[in-house]
């Protein structure tokens, strides 16, 4: 019997994390990368938890499935995944998809259509080794938002920047952002987002808000600000969060503090950098966001049939 096997590339994106899946992925069908996610969804939740679960992954690792455009003037559509469910939109994992296309000699240098779940995105392959991501549309829905928890009340915005994020500034969370405190920071973030529902406070339609951002000054001179980013999975964000720093500009932008074309560089917990700019809409902006990332290994995943965590350790 023949074991079946999935081609992974693997990158980092400034310290994050990718697993491009190249080959070995479920057959979807055709169709958007919306109607192909569902059908990812509802029929291969298995697979999804093999590719970034233990024993294969870890809860950090996200997953990008890449599959032939919808639309043949799109050089791919990606579907991305965590532990524990599948994303909207990743920037850090496009900007990964970027250069693992790049790699594989499937892209050149320049802008290039990437499809998505929550819509198309442009790639900017750049000569210096940095990927730019176009984002998709991002907004701001509610400001100073006041939540309850069990380390006391704590304001922040609600935005989406391709996922659903609730960002607070260091006036109101008081965290030192330190690499060493990673620990109590995840604690912190994770009282919010368990109380976020509680609350009723959620994105537009009631879409849950499954990414919390803390926000403070930077530790290096070129950067504007720090964060910290808690991820769907209770797992911190090693890189500056790509969808994070799109919903962090659009609010900078609701408030005038960005103008459109400035550079706002987001460093992250980590102290890697990523470098963004705006240009206004007349919900919000587009927003801009570049960072490098690096190769880091080629494997094939083995799935046998008679492993016991074939689907990975589920969480």
């Amino acid at each position: 019997m023949t074991t079946p096997t999935v081609r992974v590339i693997d990158s980092h994106t400034e310290g994050e994390p990718t697993r491009v899946v190249v080959a070995g992925g479920p057959e979807l069908g055709p169709g958007t990368a919306a109607q192909r996610r569902e059908v990812f969804l509802e029929q291969f939740d298995g697979f999804r938890s093999a590719v970034c679960n233990e024993p294969r992954g870890f809860d950090a690792m996200v997953g990008a499935l890449l599959l032939p455009p919808n639309d043949p003037r799109a050089i791919a559509q990606v579907i991305f995944f965590n532990n524990v469910a599948c994303l909207g939109m990743c920037v850090h994992g496009t900007i990964g998809v970027g250069e693992t296309l790049r790699h594989l000699g499937r892209a050149t240098s320049g802008r290039h259509r990437v499809e998505t779940p929550v819509g198309d995105v442009t790639i900017d392959l750049r000569a210096d080794g940095s990927v730019a991501v176009e984002n998709v549309e991002s907004y701001r829905t509610r400001r100073d938002v006041a939540v309850e928890t069990r380390f006391g009340k704590v304001a922040g915005d609600v935005a989406w920047g391709g996922n659903w994020f609730f960002l607070v500034s260091h006036e109101q969370h008081r965290q030192e952002l330190l690499a060493s405190r990673i620990a109590e920071l995840t604690d912190f973030t994770w009282a919010i987002r368990e109380a976020l529902p509680r609350q009723g406070i959620t994105g537009t339609d009631g879409a849950e808000i499954d990414h919390i951002e803390l926000f403070g000054p930077p530790l290096t001179a070129h950067a504007d600000s720090r964060n910290f980013v808690l991820c769907p999975g209770r797992e911190y964000d090693r890189s500056p969060c790509g969808t994070g720093t799109s919903a962090k500009m659009a609010c900078l932008a609701a408030d005038g503090k960005l103008r459109d074309g400035a550079t706002w560089r987001q460093e992250s917990i980590l102290g890697t950098c990523f470098t963004g700019s705006v240009r206004a809409t007349p919900r919000g902006v587009i927003p801009t966001v570049a960072g490098r990332a690096w190769i880091t290994a080629e494997s094939t995943l083995r799935l046998g049939e008679d492993d016991p965590f074939r689907e990975g350790i589920r969480k």
